[in-house]
């Protein structure tokens, strides 16, 4: 017979069973409650927030996917799929939040239907769309990781603390990715899911360093918390720009030649893929054109100055926005991979103007433009001169120098660059173009002039690389006190007497 206490409790027995019960379930209270989980809730919360922002941009026609993308959408509806994504991820995961936050009986149960929801709904979406964004990795962590707060796995403590950290590393380095918007832009849906991408990576990184450090011992836990720093700095090294060059913020024209005194036409082009570039055309006088192609998150208002001193030389010059940018229609990818098409688009264009003779068109760009230029030239019979200002790598055969000059560490970094340019890859439907020096030694007619930026050490080293391909039709020009694809503010009399002269003799 079991005796009771004054208290009402049973002696030594149910001491024991209150123990064992609180072992088995540490997210119960003492009074036998479901505790609140606050980081939980946080992170379903932040996510909520950037599931609701997708959702009325899609119902109110603020975020679009496109023509081809919104054309595969079940009834060509993106309000159907603003519902959708309302219906299957915002309201689950706004549920979740609260349910956490107030220590709700079902959080576990919740925490594994919004996980299963949402990777679901990342496989579905590649489905249903067939294309692919840096969202889609990113919400499958996502999804792993509310599975594994589930309680549902049978993950021990430490290597669910290995899991939160790899899964918070990814989407904190696709939030940092995605930056660019909030940065560029201000406020829109894709700066808030940034946002809440960032947040909730280093949210969970957080935890997981918490988690799997539990009971270690001082050394331990500096050693554990250092390695998750690593893990976080590569992961934003090696996706962030992948996501940033295949996610790229609007960007808008802001002058026109008018500005520099120069009569011109609007035009627009139209690549092989079906693209329509916005351009700009300004006629010449010597017989010779010249396309000419901005940089990576700008316009062709920003290259309007070189275009001026080309023009005044007496060229014919196409001033470009590259797909995606400024007023062109299309995916911007802001490492080049569309540059063949566009420029192609470009030098079709001139060479069906009378007063543009055949063998006399070049190409001058600027960073991407530059890299775009170079690889155009490989394709493109054409193009007779290029000129490219600070162009240094759009694929991973372009980083080969990097060994040679810098030992292990370049070798390391070389591994790194492989990694990114291949999740690159993956979220584009580009393909990756051939190595810039590959470009220069196929393009056998083509002369080419890579101006280097003397404030930039690795801009040398890159051109030194390319012109190993060709030495003897690559020339390079270094402009000291200058910063990237900075030389005509650098030294603009001396960079207008160069380049003109460099087309003057390769384009007679």
């Amino acid at each position: 017979m079991t005796t009771v206490d004054e208290s009402g409790n049973t002696p030594g027995v149910n001491d024991q069973q209150v123990a064992d019960q609180k072992v088995a379930d540490p997210d119960t209270a003492s009074s036998g409650s479901p505790a609140r989980r606050p980081w939980l809730a946080a992170f379903a919360a932040v996510n909520a927030f950037g599931a609701w922002a997708g959702a009325v941009g899609l119902i109110t026609g603020g975020t679009d996917f496109g023509e081809v993308i919104n054309e595969r959408l079940p009834f060509d509806s993106v309000v159907l799929a603003g519902v959708a994504l309302a219906t299957i991820v915002a309201v689950p995961l706004t549920m979740l939040a609260w349910s956490a936050w107030t220590g709700g009986p079902r959080t576990d149960e919740l925490a594994l239907v919004v996980g299963l929801l949402l990777i679901g709904w990342i496989i579905g979406q590649v489905a249903v769309i067939r294309a692919f964004s840096p969202f889609q990795p990113a919400y499958l962590a996502v999804g792993a990781g509310f599975v594994a707060a589930s309680h549902r796995s049978t993950l021990k403590e430490g290597r669910r603390g290995l899991l939160f950290v790899a899964l918070g590393a990814v989407l904190a380095a696709v939030g940092v990715g995605l930056l660019p918007h909030p940065i560029k832009n201000g406020v829109s849906v894709i700066a808030a899911v940034s946002i809440a991408l960032l947040l909730a990576g280093l949210g969970l990184v957080i935890v997981g360093v918490g988690s799997g450090l539990r009971g270690r011992g001082r050394w331990g836990k500096v050693a554990g918390s250092a390695g998750a720093v690593v893990a976080v700095v590569v992961a934003v090294s090696i996706i962030a720009p992948a996501v940033a060059a295949t996610t790229v913020p609007s960007t808008a024209v802001t002058s026109t030649p008018a500005t520099r005194k120069l009569a011109y036409e609007s035009v627009t082009l139209t690549t092989v893929d079906g693209v329509e570039l916005a351009a700009w055309y300004v006629d010449g006088t010597n017989g010779a054109g010249v396309v000419m192609m901005h940089g990576s998150g700008s316009t062709r208002s920003g290259v309007l100055d070189q275009a001026a001193a080309l023009a005044r030389s007496g060229y014919a010059v196409l001033l470009i926005d590259a797909r995606g940018h400024g007023d062109s229609h299309g995916t911007a990818m802001d490492f080049g991979w569309y540059g063949d098409r566009d420029i192609a688009a470009g030098t079709e264009f001139l060479a069906s103007r009378d007063a543009i003779e055949a063998g006399r068109i070049g190409v001058v760009g600027f960073s991407m433009g530059g890299e775009e230029a170079i690889g155009a030239a490989a394709t493109d019979e054409r193009i007779r001169a290029v000129v490219a200002e600070g162009a240094t790598a759009r694929q991973a055969a372009d980083e080969a120098w990097l060994s040679d000059t810098y030992g292990w560490r370049g070798w390391l970094q070389e591994q790194l660059e492989k990694v990114q340019y291949g999740i690159t890859d993956y979220l584009t439907d580009a393909s990756p173009p051939i190595s810039l020096r590959s470009a220069v030694t196929r393009a056998s007619d083509t002369h080419f002039l890579l101006i280097t930026a003397g404030n930039v050490d690795d801009e040398a080293q890159a051109a030194s690389h390319i012109k190993s391909g060709a030495s003897d039709r690559v020339t390079v020009w270094n402009i000291e006190g200058a910063d990237h694809a900075g030389g005509f503010d650098t030294q603009p009399d001396d960079w207008r007497e160069r380049v003109v002269g460099f087309l003057d003799e390769r384009l007679r």
